[in-house]
């Protein structure tokens, strides 16, 4: 089996993380967080209890790229991980 390359992982679940995150961020510029929350939780037999501020670019920006570093640094281990269960 071919060793994950630890950077290429890295990147690749950083990305994904981003934008899943990125996704967040525009239901919340568009207003719509709030709902797909409640809806989320109501699924769940949850009732909700949290409430969505308004949009803040700086406070959006932090949360992607946060997402993005935590993700990359997770991948890293992962491929590392990955790569010495399958020594020959």
């Amino acid at each position: 089996m071919k060793p994950i390359h630890p950077v290429k992982a890295g990147l690749a679940l950083g990305a994904t993380i981003a934008l899943v995150h990125t996704f967040w961020v525009l239901m919340v510029a568009a207003g719509v967080a709030q709902r797909w929350t409640d809806f989320i939780f109501w699924m769940h037999f949850v009732q909700p209890v949290w409430i969505i501020l308004p949009f803040d670019l700086g406070t959006a920006l932090m949360l992607i790229g946060m997402t993005a570093i935590c993700g990359f640094g997770i991948g890293i281990v992962f491929a590392f991980v990955w790569n010495r269960l399958h020594l020959n």
